[in-house]
């Protein structure tokens, strides 16, 4: 791998990620801790290959499914929007964030409950990680 600079290697055991794939997500977990290791080497070539890419998620949650969506860090939040559908941002009004650790935590309610969720305008700049609730009107 030579002209390849250090920090865009990223060492991956075919052995462990084939063995975790046929473990549950308990089991799995277990077996990282056993290895010392934090997350599965396919997690990490994820998370690594966003970063080099410039790369973040955000989320939107309904009743049916949680959906995460891929932006551009920096990406405002109307630009966001129009990621889902082009009418949301061209009628963006204000987007509801919650930070997805308090999301999973204590749902949309209850982070609204806590005062958790707050509202953005048009210059928001999007957070990884932020579950959205897009207000718009067309």
């Amino acid at each position: 791998m030579s002209g390849i600079p250090n920090e865009a290697q990223l060492p991956i055991s075919i052995k462990i990620e084939a063995e975790l794939s046929e473990l549950s997500k308990e089991d799995a977990r277990e077996y990282l801790k056993t290895l010392g290791v934090d997350e599965a080497g396919l997690d990490r070539l994820i998370r690594a290959s966003y970063s080099l890419l410039g790369l973040s998620t955000f989320l939107t949650s309904g009743p049916k499914e949680t959906r995460a969506w891929t932006i551009k860090i920096g990406t405002k939040a109307p630009q966001a929007a129009g990621v889902i559908h082009t009418d949301f941002e061209k009628g963006f009004i204000r987007v509801e964030v919650i930070n997805w650790k308090d999301f999973v935590e204590f749902g949309e309610v209850g982070a609204r409950e806590r005062g958790l969720m707050r509202t953005e305008g048009k210059e928001y700049v999007m957070q990884d990680g932020d579950a959205c609730h897009f207000r718009f009107n067309v």
